[in-house]
C-alpha cells in the first residue's frame, strides 16, 4: 500500500484547510478531481496524497448535499465510495461509513428511496436487543482497548466509592447497565475496603435497551463475582417500558441503605423525549441518593444546519475511528462487527433520519448539560484528585504509548476525556438537594 506519515488528525486538518480554499470555486465536475491533486505538498508520501484527497471529496460532497447541488455531488460522493473501505485505514473506514450515510441522505433527498428511515424505526427497539447480544464480545474487546473508556470508569466508581465509604449497605442504582463491568470494579472496591460491608444491592434499571433476560444475565455474572469476593450481594432489575411507570417502588428500597445513582451515556436517549428526563430526575430525588456520577458523549448534535451536524460528528467519529486504528489490528473481528454493526449504524441514523424516524438520541456537551441540571436543582460536586488519579493510572497501563493519546482535562468540577486531545467522554458529579 506504501508509506502513510500523516496521522488520521493531520489528514483530516489539511483537507479541512484546502476545503475552505477550494469550497466557493464552483461545483466542478470530474476534471475537478484532477486540479485537486497538484494542490498536494510535494513532501507527502503517495499514500497521505490519496487519503487527503479522499476526505477532500468527502468534506465536498457534504457541502453540496447540503445545498441541495445534487448533480454535482454524486460526482465527489462517488469518488469516496470507490476509493474507501471498511477494511481499511481508519479514514478510509471513516469515509466509507460517512459517504455510506451521505448516499442514503442523497437518495433520500432525490427521492430513490422514501421509506428505509421507517421500517428502520418500527424495527428497531426489536433490533436493538439482537444487535445488543450479538455484539456484545466485540463490545468488551473494544471497550478494554481503548483507553479512555476504561480511564472514565475507574473515575465514576470512585467518585462513588468515596462517597459510601462509611456505609454498611450500599444500594448502587445503574440506569444502564450495558456490560456491568463498572460494577465489578464497585464490588472489588468495596469488598477491600477496610470497613466491612454488609450487603450490597444492585438494581439495574432497563429501559428497554436490552432484554430483561440479557439484563438478568449479567446479574448472574455478578452473583458470581461477588461470591468469590466474599461480598454479601443482591441484583435486581427494574423494567421501564414506559417512563410514566418510573416510580421509587421499582427499587425495593431498605431506609438503611445508602444509595448511589450511575448514569452512562443514557440521559442523552431521555432528554429529547417529552417530559422524560424531568419525571426521572423527580423521581430519584424522592429516593435520596448521595451522589449522582453522569457520563456523556462530549458531542453537541444540536446544530441548525446539516453542514454544522456533519463536521460535528466528523471529528467525534474521526477521534473514535483513529483509536480503534492504534489500538487493534486492522483485521481485528471484534473491531469490525463494533465499527460495521454498532458504529455504521448511529452515524447513519444522527446524519440522515429526520423528526420521527431518527433514533431518540441527543448528544450534548457537558455546559449543556450543567445548564439542565441546575434547572433541575441539581448541585455540580468537584470531582476528586482522587478520581483523576485512578483514570491516570488505569491509562497508563496501555504499552506502547497508547495510554499518552488518552487525555484527561478538568472543566470546572468535571472531567473530559479524550483521544489526543478531541473529546470524547464527559463526566461530573452531581448532588441532590431536598426541597
Amino acid at each position: 500500500m506504501g508509506f502513510r506519515a500523516l496521522s488520521t488528525e493531520d489528514v483530516i486538518r489539511f483537507a479541512m484547510t484546502k476545503y475552505l480554499q477550494f469550497s466557493c470555486q464552483g461545483c466542478g465536475d470530474l476534471s475537478w478531481l484532477n486540479r485537486f491533486c497538484g494542490s498536494v505538498p510535494n513532501k507527502f508520501s503517495e499514500v497521505d496524497t490519496k487519503e487527503v484527497e479522499l476526505m477532500y471529496f468527502l468534506l465536498v460532497s457534504a457541502e453540496k448535499i447540503g445545498s441541495l447541488q445534487f448533480d454535482c455531488a454524486s460526482i465527489f460522493l462517488n469518488h469516496c465510495l470507490n476509493f474507501s473501505s471498511k477494511n481499511g485505514t481508519s479514514l478510509q473506514r471513516i469515509v466509507h461509513y460517512f459517504g455510506k450515510a451521505l448516499r442514503e441522505k442523497f437518495d433520500r433527498e432525490t427521492g430513490r428511496i422514501t421509506s428505509r428511515g421507517v421500517k428502520l424505526k418500527e424495527t428497531m427497539p426489536l433490533q436493538r436487543q439482537e444487535i445488543m447480544v450479538s455484539l456484545r464480545p466485540a463490545l468488551i474487546a473494544c471497550y478494554q482497548e481503548l483507553p479512555f473508556y476504561p480511564a472514565t470508569q475507574f473515575a465514576e466508581m470512585q467518585a462513588i466509592i468515596e462517597r459510601v465509604a462509611s456505609a454498611k449497605r450500599v444500594h448502587f442504582i445503574d440506569l444502564e447497565i450495558r456490560l456491568g463491568s463498572q460494577c465489578t470494579v464497585l464490588m472489588q472496591a468495596l469488598a477491600q475496603r477496610e470497613l466491612p460491608l454488609e450487603h450490597l444491592t444492585i438494581t439495574a434499571v432497563n429501559f428497554g435497551t436490552m432484554s430483561k433476560q440479557d439484563t438478568e444475565e449479567i446479574g448472574k455474572s455478578l452473583v458470581h463475582f461477588a461470591e468469590t469476593l466474599n461480598l454479601p450481594f443482591s441484583f435486581k432489575v427494574a423494567m421501564v417500558t414506559d417512563n410514566k411507570d418510573l416510580n421509587q417502588d421499582l427499587f425495593e428500597l431498605n431506609d438503611a441503605e445508602v444509595i448511589a445513582v450511575h448514569a452512562s451515556i443514557i440521559l442523552s436517549h431521555i432528554v429529547g423525549q417529552p417530559h422524560c428526563l424531568e419525571s426521572l430526575i423527580r423521581v430519584l430525588r424522592k429516593i435520596n441518593p448521595c451522589v449522582m456520577v453522569v457520563t456523556e458523549v462530549e458531542a453537541n448534535y444540536n446544530v441548525s444546519s446539516f453542514e454544522e451536524l456533519f463536521f460535528e460528528v466528523l471529528f467525534y467519529y474521526s477521534a473514535l475511528f483513529d483509536s480503534l486504528e492504534v489500538c487493534m489490528s486492522q483485521n481485528d473481528p471484534n473491531r469490525m462487527m463494533f465499527e460495521e454493526t454498532f458504529l455504521g449504524p448511529r452515524l447513519l441514523s444522527v446524519m440522515v433520519n429526520e423528526g420521527e424516524e431518527k433514533i431518540n438520541v441527543k448528544h450534548m456537551k457537558i455546559g449543556a448539560w450543567r445548564d439542565i441540571f441546575k434547572k433541575f436543582g441539581l448541585v455540580e460536586a468537584e470531582l476528586s484528585m482522587s478520581s483523576l488519579n485512578h483514570a491516570e493510572l488505569v491509562k497508563k497501563r496501555f504499552a506502547g504509548g497508547i495510554g499518552d493519546s488518552c487525555t484527561l482535562v478538568r472543566d470546572g468540577k468535571g472531567l473530559i476525556v479524550g483521544w489526543k486531545g478531541s473529546p470524547q467522554l464527559a463526566l461530573s458529579v452531581w448532588k441532590f438537594h431536598q426541597d
